[in-house]
């Protein structure tokens, strides 16, 4: 069992020592190896907002750099561990780099088979704000998130019971971690589905889409009207009953947009 770890502290400290305690229980429960990659340490250009791997594809990108080397690390994993302290009630900026040059995925998903942990870790405040931005890129892209974690670790010396509080709470991200990469993807849940809808109506219109999201929505067989979801797996019925009308009605907004564009 492999892991890649995608650390956003631009030091050793908090979060990567509580992502090291989280290899140390999954590692007591099998075989499991950790891969560590150090944001700080990474060839990884700030993005410059030019629309090129959006529009043409990752590979015009204008910055030859580590960024496919990272895809294909996250590729290798079984799963990946996001790690990142808040900053300013943020990410870090290593990791608001890493996931705005990954921004292409948001459009161009590709990680179904894989499962993430999001950890971060906060003086104080700033904890849900950040998971839950983790959860929502890392689900865009297609990761199915098995857990989040969260902890406080005072900027001056901690107590005792924190410290035990936050081992426990490792301890259990751990083992629901390990035990979700040794289970099959789960069912997508309603906002997953409508999200496939909503971004089929988006990427099925030539001229009106970027080109690189068109023809890999096509290459996928994601614009077939039977598909259900992005992967071949139980949908419930009824989420995709609702996410078909629901893609009728945008399909109906988009063409009207389209019209007025070219009128």
């Amino acid at each position: 069992m492999k892991i890649l770890v995608i650390m956003g502290s631009p030091r050793e400290g908090n979060t990567y020592r509580a992502v090291k305690k989280i290899e140390e229980f999954m590692q007591s429960k099998g075989d499991v190896e950790f891969e560590y990659l150090m944001l700080k340490d990474v060839n990884l250009s700030q993005c410059r907002g030019c629309y090129a791997c959006i529009m043409e594809g990752e590979d015009h990108c204008p910055f030859k750099d580590e960024s496919s080397v990272i895809e294909q690390k996250m590729h290798s994993a079984d799963g990946v561990v996001f790690a990142t302290p808040v900053y300013v009630m943020n990410v870090s900026a290593l990791m608001k780099t890493f996931i705005d040059r990954f921004s292409y995925i948001c459009h161009r998903p590709r990680f179904f088979d894989k499962k993430a942990l999001l950890l971060s870790t906060s003086a104080s405040l700033g904890l849900k704000r950040v998971l839950d931005y983790l959860k929502f890129i890392v689900g865009t892209w297609g990761f199915e998130v098995s857990h989040s974690v969260g902890l406080v670790v005072p900027a001056r010396q901690i107590s005792m019971k924190k410290e035990q509080e936050n081992n426990q709470k490792l301890e259990k991200a751990a083992l629901v971690f390990y035990n979700s990469l040794l289970k099959k993807r789960h069912s997508p849940g309603l906002i997953n589905v409508l999200a496939f809808h909503f971004q089929r109506v988006s990427f099925s219109k030539p001229g009106y889409t970027a080109p690189a999201d068109y023809a890999y929505w096509k290459e996928k067989g994601w614009l077939n009207p039977k598909a259900k979801y992005y992967v071949d797996i139980s949908v419930n019925p009824v989420y995709n009953v609702i996410g078909r009308l629901s893609e009728k009605i945008m399909e109906r907004k988009t063409l009207k947009e389209m019209a007025e564009l070219g009128s």
